[in-house]
């Protein structure tokens, strides 16, 4: 079969070859792929660096890949063959405590496709059964664009506690998982400012939508937005920042109101976060850091994208053969999803 194989760290090191098709394990399936997403967890392996790191090479690349299942691994059910499926790209251990108490994000032992094992850039990809959702009235590419990003927002918002009503701020709302985090809040029934550096297109009626700039100065744009509504500027219930900035993500803090509460889902373009301690504590925020969903996430994810509440956005689109090329132009390409198709 062909793969995208990354067999040294840099993007020299990344070609399309032919290897052995893999063979599914108990529990496992066999996946015929037909699409797949570009990630930035796939640029740290590819550098070899944070979480990538842990990526022994030769590696296949890609942790969301959508196909259908072409065979069974013993204690697999039966039915399963021939489903249309996609790959939560964590695989919780399904022992431990929280794996038992059904919150699988919280997992110490989970492992990753694409990382630890190989993903799913390639004709065929194997992966554990419990991990391939069905996605029956999803074609491939929406499937592939839903399955990572908006679980992880649908568990930040349930960590941050967002309820109808809530003033809700979501920084880093120009990407994938922001725009994912806009539009679940106002299917949710949030007032929602969504803020990002540049100017965001096609907003949901009723978004109230924040240019920082390159500057990223939050407090100022959302000065000038309260000014130009003619609001008092009034604070926030409820952050959800995807920016991956965590000297954003400090700046919404700051934001927050009384009891504000607060879920950051990166930490990819800096970590140092500096809060006001005195002003945190006393005006009792809160503040959580989610980094993956639990496999009901994923569940409630599909069905709202099923359903029309949540319409990811498909970017650029690239063939399996053109992979290099994929990884190195994103993230500066067409807004939304970045697809390989891989059929």
């Amino acid at each position: 079969m062909r793969a995208a194989l990354l067999q040294a760290h840099g993007l020299d090191g990344l070609d399309v070859a032919r290897i052995a098709a893999p063979a599914p394990g108990p529990g496992e399936v066999l996946i015929r792929v037909e699409t797949v997403g570009v990630n930035q967890l796939d640029l740290n392996v590819i550098a070899g660096r944070g979480p990538g790191a842990a990526a022994k090479l030769p590696r296949v690349l890609g942790i969301d890949p959508a196909g259908e299942i072409v065979e069974l691994g013993p204690g697999v059910d039966p039915a399963r063959l021939g489903e249309p499926v996609v790959v939560k790209p964590n695989i919780p251990c399904g022992g431990c405590a929280a794996c038992r108490a059904g919150r699988e994000s919280q997992c110490p032992a989970q492992s990753v496709v694409g990382v630890h094992r190989d993903g799913g850039a390639a004709e065929y990809a194997v992966v554990p059964a419990r991990v391939a959702f069905d996605r029956t009235g999803l074609d491939a590419a929406t499937a592939t664009a839903a399955v990572h990003s908006l679980p992880i927002v649908l568990n930040a918002f349930d960590a941050a506690g967002v309820r109808a009503g809530d003033r809700l701020l979501v920084t880093g709302a120009g990407g994938t998982l922001g725009r994912a985090a806009v539009e679940y809040g106002v299917h949710l029934g949030a007032d929602v400012t969504a803020a990002s550096r540049h100017p965001l297109d096609d907003v949901p009626a009723g978004v109230h939508a924040v240019a920082t700039g390159p500057d990223a100065d939050l407090a100022r744009a959302l000065e000038r937005a309260a000014a130009g509504r003619g609001s008092g500027g009034e604070r926030f219930d409820a952050v959800v920042d995807v920016s991956g900035s965590a000297a954003l993500l400090g700046r919404a803090v700051d934001a927050l109101g009384w009891g504000g509460r607060a879920a950051f889902c990166a930490a990819s373009v800096d970590t140092r976060l500096v809060i006001d301690a005195r002003d945190f504590y006393l005006s009792r925020k809160r503040l959580v850091g989610v980094a993956s969903a639990d496999l009901d996430h994923v569940r409630r994810a599909l069905d709202l994208v099923r359903g029309g509440a949540v319409r990811p956005r498909i970017g650029a689109r690239y063939p399996l053969d053109d992979v290099r090329r994929a990884y190195r132009e994103f993230p500066t390409t067409t807004p939304g999803k970045v697809i390989i198709d891989v059929r």
